[in-house]
């Protein structure tokens, strides 16, 4: 709103109105206008959910401190939606195709996460919503964006190609006309653009089309597998919370130099024209979640609960599936990945164990995996790997997260050289 506003200033020569036409000023006011939200409107919020005695209800699983959190309030993810919805709205141009993805994404998985918590907290069911209607609902939003990604004719890629002299790379060119694409990008290649349409054995039109079915396909994975696994990884004060902040840096410098023609040059990947504009979303998410960390870094005084992690989780998988880096996310997301693998490798181990033997066993103390360093070993649990034996501090396992968090987001970063 503000950038059309700064837009007719700008026709009446106010100086200064051109400030708002730049994507390094305007990211930096989403990133400090976010966190100023969420650490004003934080405190707000968290004694309103407290007086409605909105608490989190737990379940004594034997952990060091775990009861202590009782009570905590919950569904404090709505202090990160509208931390990142107001500085979107403000600042971003709402006439952009990728922004306008990003905002429904925030909104419907805000929505469903909310409706998980409203039915644990309000309806005392500590179950939640049903896990088939979050399926639902991610499925439903995966193939939302797949299709609008395929249809919509502001979504096009200037692809990239090596110009080669002696087997050395001279320059690199980019095709004069902007495309319809099925095209994303991989990591540790010489070539790293890779055409989903490549692994079906049509030809012509009917390869394009068989080609845009298979990235619907991946969309609807991406969204659901993220959203969950960053789900899962809420468990501990501030570790999803900074561990998506982490994650958001790295989202926000692909989307620039994506939409900057010589960076993407530089960096030889393909160039995608309205990118720019994500810059933005991803500095009001990097805000929003660094403030939410305010409240939320250990011992936390609010919970995000499933209206802030399944829209974190969601707004990643989103964001790179837009900029073509979704295959980078198990490098990116690799403690969401982990978290979300260990519980179902638990799941799978403990019921194949059980089909065979008639007891089921576990190869972790307990999941998702920053229990297991949570838990006590040797402590009469039936699992494989009982190491660490000494129960570690929940702010330690959160630190070292985030330092592997951040390890991976600069192999990320690397990958665009690495080939």
């Amino acid at each position: 709103m503000l950038y059309y506003l700064f837009d007719i200033l700008n026709e009446l020569h106010v100086p200064g109105a051109r400030l708002l036409h730049y994507v390094s000023f305007r990211s930096a006011v989403a990133i400090i206008l976010a966190l100023l939200l969420a650490t004003v409107i934080g405190n707000r919020i968290i004694e309103r959910l407290r007086k409605a005695q909105i608490g989190e209800t737990i379940r004594d699983l034997g952990l060091e401190g775990q009861l202590s959190k009782k009570g905590t309030p919950t569904m404090g993810g709505l202090i990160i939606i509208i931390s990142i919805l107001v500085p979107t709205l403000l600042l971003a141009r709402l006439d952009n195709v990728y922004i306008l993805l990003m905002l429904v994404t925030t909104v419907l998985l805000g929505a469903l996460g909310f409706l998980d918590d409203y039915i644990k907290v309000f309806r005392k069911n500590k179950e939640g919503l049903h896990g088939r209607y979050k399926i639902i609902g991610q499925v439903a939003l995966g193939f939302i964006i797949g299709l609008v990604l395929y249809m919509n004719p502001a979504v096009v890629i200037k692809e990239n190609t090596e110009v080669l002299r002696d087997g050395q790379v001279q320059h690199v060119h980019f095709s004069k006309e902007e495309v319809k694409s099925t095209k994303t990008t991989i990591p540790f290649v010489k070539n790293n653009n890779f055409d989903y349409a490549d692994l079906l054995p049509f030809k012509g039109k009917t390869k394009i089309v068989f080609g845009w079915i298979l990235f619907v396909c991946v969309a609807v994975f991406v969204v659901t597998f993220i959203s969950n696994c960053a789900n899962l990884t809420d468990g501990l004060d501030g570790l999803a919370t900074g561990s998506s902040a982490i994650i958001g840096v790295v989202l926000a410098i692909f989307a620039y130099v994506s939409s900057h023609i010589e960076m993407a040059t530089y960096l030889n990947i393909m160039f995608i024209p309205g990118a720019e504009e994500l810059t933005i979303f991803a500095s009001a998410f990097v805000g929003a979640t660094i403030g939410f960390l305010w409240y939320n870094a250990y011992p936390a005084q609010v919970f995000m609960g499933d209206t802030g992690s399944l829209t974190l989780g969601g707004i990643i998988a989103v964001f790179a599936l837009i900029i073509r880096k979704e295959m980078l996310l198990p490098i990116l997301c690799f403690v969401f990945i982990i978290e979300g693998l260990s519980v179902m490798i638990q799941v799978a181990y403990f019921k194949l164990t059980k089909m065979r033997t008639g007891k089921g066993h576990r190869i972790f103390k307990m999941t998702p995996l920053h229990h297991h360093f949570q838990k006590q070993g040797n402590a009469g649990i039936d699992a494989w790997l009982q190491k660490p034996l000494r129960a570690m501090p929940e702010s330690k396992i959160t630190v070292r997260f985030w330092l592997v968090g951040i390890i991976m987001a600069a192999i990320t970063i690397a990958t665009l050289k690495m080939r």
